[in-house]
């Protein structure tokens, strides 16, 4: 007797599993569509009615594992806030055992325009909209500046994080992330 068929969330859910399986086995370069529809149990025409590619089907994969993981908490310390949502960014990014999947997502971004514009809607804008949400909080409590520009703001907190994860590869530390606060934080405060 044969094993009952899966379908829906379960199969989308066994796809996206084998997908990061596989992804941090074979590593991105050498993973394929075939492949994960191989150890799935599921043809290779299942994998493509759910994802154009194997890009797409690698974003939804890491988003199903880390949708919570980067709330903001809001404990009235901007300093304190912006430092543990960055930590857990870097953790996550640069640090975890997804982390070179999650490189290698946003190097398919470079190539693949439906990656890129997914990547953005669904996982960089919201966080960004999340530390902008987090700045303007401090702002209208008079930690910020009135005028302080919260969009360049974010530019200036997330620039230095992707430039080491994507162009340096040098390490995601907690001393650099801090040494970026403290940069940030130089010039964010209010004027007299």
């Amino acid at each position: 007797m044969s094993p009952p068929r899966r379908r829906g969330p379960d199969l989308t859910e066994a796809i996206m599993r084998t997908t990061l399986e596989l992804g941090q086995e074979l590593g991105y370069a050498k993973l394929s569509i075939e492949a994960i529809a191989a150890r799935a149990g599921v043809g290779k025409h299942t994998v493509y009615r759910r994802w154009p590619s194997k890009g797409a089907l690698l974003l939804d994969s890491l988003l199903s594992r880390s949708e919570s993981a980067l709330d903001y908490p809001d404990t009235g310390d901007l300093r304190a806030d912006l430092r543990r949502q960055v930590h857990e960014a870097v953790e996550l990014l640069g640090g975890g055992p997804l982390s070179p999947l999650f490189r290698a997502l946003v190097g398919e971004a470079q190539h693949d325009a439906g990656v890129a514009a997914a990547l953005n809607e669904r996982f960089i804008a919201p966080q960004a909209d999340k530390t902008v949400a987090r700045l303007r909080a401090a702002r209208e409590q008079g930690q910020l500046a009135p005028d302080f520009d919260l969009d360049l703001a974010m530019a200036i907190l997330s620039g230095p994080l992707y430039f080491r994860l994507l162009i340096t590869r040098e390490p995601l530390t907690p001393a650099y992330v801090d040494r970026v606060l403290d940069a940030l934080f130089a010039g964010m405060g209010p004027r007299p």
